[in-house]
Parts: C-alpha cells; structure tokens; sequence
C-alpha cells in the first residue's frame, strides 16, 4: 500500500458512512419492529408497519453500505460506487419532499429527516463530486 493510500480522509468518510449504511440495513432485516419503533425519526408517520417492506430496504442499505466499504477501499472504484449510493439517497429524500409537500407526511417531517435523509444525501452529492472533479484532474 502507498503512503499517500494509507493517509487518504476519504478512506475514513467513506468507512463512516459504509458503517452507518450496514448498521441500519442489519437493524432492519434483524428487527423491523424494533426499527420501526426505536429509530430516532417518526417512522410512524409513513403508516403501518409492514415487516416484509422494512426487510426489503434494510437489504438495499446493506448493499449501499457494502458499495460504500468498496470505495473507501478501491479508489479506482470511488465515483461509481460513490455515486450509485447518492443516487439511492438522492432518490429517497425525493420521496420524503414530494410527501411532505403533498401532506402525506407532517410539516414537522422536514427537520424529523433532515439528519437522517436529507443531509446523507446531500453529502453524498457532494463527495461524489469533489471525487469526480479530483478524478478529472487527475487525468
């Protein structure tokens, strides 16, 4: 491993949110009551709990959070792993705004998702750019 790998900030970023990302999908496949009930945002509020659905994301977040650990890992791979996951992110804060503005969740839901939806996907955004425009650089 080169000096410069082994001193990279992104390697620890992207761990951060790879540890994030594999820790809610496992909360969720291996408890989608407890999730449902205990995560700090209104979850609630999105209607019923459906277990088999819970499970179904806590999968997608066990692949983001693994595409994550790769890009912290294989450099080469960081802008499309890093931007296949901000897409997800990207997307679900979407669906957040559009319910929220729609009615379909409370106006109090734009601060309850801020930490957990909207600033996730707005940092991801912005690593994925900062690493496509050091990528461009670079060649």
């Amino acid at each position: 491993m080169m000096d410069d790998e082994r001193h990279d900030p992104w390697r620890i970023v992207l761990a951060l949110f790879a540890a994030g990302s594999l820790a809610n999908g496992a909360w969720m496949l291996a408890d989608p009551p407890g999730w449902y009930a205990n995560l700090p945002a209104a979850v609630p509020d999105t209607g019923p709990l459906n277990a088999h659905f819970v499970r179904d994301i806590g999968s997608a977040f066990v692949v983001m959070g693994a595409g994550l650990l790769g890009a912290a890992f294989r450099p080469a791979l960081r802008v499309p792993l890093v931007l296949l996951v901000s897409l997800f992110y990207w997307l679900h804060a979407l669906v957040h705004v559009a319910d929220t503005l729609a009615g379909r969740l409370p106006a109090s839901h734009w601060a309850i998702d801020f930490p957990g939806v909207y600033l996730p996907a707005l940092a991801l955004a912005g690593i994925t750019a900062w690493l496509a425009r050091r990528r461009a650089g670079a060649a």
